[in-house]
């Protein structure tokens, strides 16, 4: 018997013999002398099953399943249901059953069973209630005793309410509040779990100065997510936090019991996107608990995310295949991975060669496969477009070919934006990988639980390698110039963890509904690309001109933004989908799919053949020929000069 289980043991045992003592207390209480000899002489006939119907009225009610250090007002809601079943199932077995046939008088009467009522819901509450102070009390001590971080909580009065309940019961740790400021005036004199709201935004320098006289100097800010809508004016507060010289961080969750909270450090790019698009947690929670799932590429920025949020659902066995050493070891050190009761293991291992991954996905057998290893830089695959074909394209047939061999119940392929009337290689080799996943995808049609193959597309992703973001904000700290290739480039952009939770709930949408066929005259094909919304695209010389002053400084005067043009395979505007590509409503907010255009999987076996004899000679043109026929869209690209393959660069050891 597990720690756990042995709880849920002692729990059930309290609850019936609560009940038994909440009758024998009643009794006492309303009988004596012979009316309560009476009663207790039938009692041994009547409380065993009394007893027994009360721990499936409780099972029912869910009073097992909650913890009673977070008993909470749903939890005693639970109890004054059960409580009220037992007490007018007593009133219908006395009034119906026993009064008129058995007793010839009341055995409880109305009064008794009110108060037997009354001390059901005493007994079976007051001890939850009483834990949970005991718990609490203890926490504030230690909290007490080590928060050693006087701190002021910024957020709207609900937010900041979650993150002290967060540091009272330990998931926040060594912070010490002492204040809270909100945006909103009418909080202004209230008190949240005793600490009183001190003012608003626009009061943080007078607030922080107090505390100062008063020998308690504020050493660090917390926002919550309602400090960074926009009607908070976040970029005022990034100024103010700077200019008193004081950590400004934030809460990265706000989720149940705030599990998974982290404090992270808030970055200009937290305030560059529209409201982070909010995920379905109960059904990713539903998708991934007990799967075995495999991720390629999983120490790479996307990658390494998909594992943390795969360990945050409850996988039951994680793999990560990764071709860098350092990146293996970096995401496998990674202390919310180490903490979990997932089993993590990694492997070294190229896409690329396809004994080895066939050897891999037979040896894991994996439920799920999450195909986030590719090469994704335009530049560097415009220059080496034979390694970018090799991992791109073999690389993600491998994997397919191989988690349809073990069976998998579906692979999500990372593709990119630019993978739509693709204009570099990098797009047309993601291009090529979805139409191979559609094909296979569309030939195990109607099969049995047969492997789905679906492809996720991305914008820019903040944060991920060579992003423009990281780039930005290196050029702004060495004090510009910021490079811009073009004033009128927009793109799309998400934050990593949108992207992770995209691709499972892309996962979770094909396992399940997408496996229906869908009505309408494609009513033979399924959705197989997803999209996250993504708002409005972000014109980048917009985007270096807010980065540059929310670091203090006047774009064009302190620091200057040059226009280097535009590289070869870059484009002035991304697209989400082909203009050919059927739309499908898949009833999940934040995401939206299409229908696959696609050839049958001999035609594709035909160009890739084409392209691996293209890549063993190093002839370009022969490749783009490929190219040019499967996405008849490639041929109206700037075409590159004709030059010999280059080899790609290995990193120095």
């Amino acid at each position: 018997m597990t720690r756990q289980d042995f709880k849920k043991v002692l729990i059930i045992v309290h609850d019936l013999v609560m009940t038994a003592a909440a009758v024998l207390a009643t009794f006492f209480v309303r009988f004596d002398g012979a009316l309560l000899n009476d009663r207790l002489h039938v009692l041994p006939m009547f409380l065993p099953p009394f007893v027994a119907f009360a721990g499936v009225v409780y099972w029912f009610f869910q009073l097992y399943r909650s913890k009673w250090r977070f008993a909470s007002l749903p939890d005693l809601f639970n109890i004054f249901r059960a409580s009220t079943v037992l007490a007018l199932t007593l009133l219908v077995i006395d009034y119906v059953l026993v009064s008129p046939q058995l007793f010839g008088a009341f055995f409880f009467g109305k009064i008794t069973i009110a108060l037997y009522w009354l001390i059901q819901m005493f007994l079976l509450g007051g001890p939850r209630l009483a834990f949970r102070y005991v718990k609490y009390a203890r926490s504030r001590n230690t909290i007490e005793r080590d928060a050693n971080t006087p701190t002021l909580l910024l957020g709207r009065g609900s937010d900041t309410e979650v993150v002290l309940r967060a540091i009272e019961s330990g998931a926040v740790k060594r912070l010490q509040p002492k204040g809270v400021l909100s945006y909103r005036s009418d909080e202004l004199g209230q008190s949240i779990r005793g600490v009183p709201v001190l003012g608003t935004f626009a009061d943080l320098d007078r607030v922080v100065q107090e505390f100062q006289e008063r020998g308690v100097p504020i050493r660090r800010l917390v926002a919550t997510p309602g400090a960074l809508v926009p009607e908070a004016h976040p970029d005022m507060l990034i100024a103010r936090a700077r200019r008193l010289g004081l950590p400004l961080v934030r809460v990265t969750s706000l989720g149940e019991g705030m599990r998974d909270a982290e404090l992270a450090p808030l970055e200009i790019e937290d305030l560059l996107l529209r409201p982070t698009v909010q995920i379905d947690r109960s059904r990713l929670e539903n998708f991934i608990r007990g799967k075995r799932v495999l991720v390629t590429g999983g120490g790479g920025s996307i990658g390494s995310e998909i594992c943390t949020r795969v360990v945050a659902f409850g996988a039951s066995h994680l793999l990560i295949v990764e071709s860098s050493e350092p990146s293996l070891h970096h995401i496998l050190e990674n202390p919310t991975l180490l903490s979990s009761d997932t089993d993590v293991d990694g492997v070294i291992a190229d896409v690329r060669d396809r004994d080895r991954v066939r050897e891999i996905m037979k040896d894991f057998r994996p439920d799920v496969v999450f195909h986030a290893a590719a090469l994704k830089h335009v530049p560097y695959l415009e220059r080496n477009w034979t390694e970018g074909i090799k991992t791109n394209v073999f690389g993600s047939v491998n994997v397919a070919d191989a988690a349809v061999e073990v069976g998998a119940d579906a692979i999500v392929i990372i593709s990119t934006d630019k993978a739509i009337d693709p204009v570099s290689m990098l797009g047309a080799t993601k291009r090529l990988a979805e139409m191979y996943g559609q094909a296979l995808d569309a030939e195990f049609m109607g099969r049995n639980r047969s492997t789905r193959l679906i492809a996720v597309r991305f914008g820019n992703v903040l944060g991920s390698v060579g992003s423009v973001v990281p780039k930005f904000k290196a050029q702004i700290a060495r004090g510009g110039p910021v490079t811009v290739t073009h004033p009128d480039m927009v793109r799309y952009f998400m934050t990593t963890r949108e992207a992770a939770d995209l691709v499972l709930t892309s996962a979770s949408h094909a396992d399940a509904e997408g496996r229906k066929l869908t009505d309408g005259a494609n009513s033979d094909e399924r959705t197989s690309i997803y999209v996250l919304k993504m708002g409005q695209p972000v014109r980048i010389y917009e985007l270096a001109e807010r980065m540059i002053r929310l670091a203090g400084y006047e774009p064009g005067e302190e620091i200057e933004i040059s226009v280097t043009g535009t590289r070869p395979g870059e484009r002035l505007h991304e697209i989400l989908f082909a203009r050919e590509e059927p739309r499908a409503e898949i009833g999940i907010d934040g995401v939206m799919a299409a229908r696959p255009i696609f050839a049958d999987r001999a035609r594709v076996h035909q160009w890739l053949e084409r392209l691996a004899k293209a890549v063993e000679a190093g002839d370009r043109a022969a490749a783009e020929e490929v190219f040019e026929e499967a996405i008849p869209e490639f041929t109206r690209r700037t075409k590159s000069p004709e030059r010999p393959a280059e080899p790609a660069r290995l990193a120095s050891r």
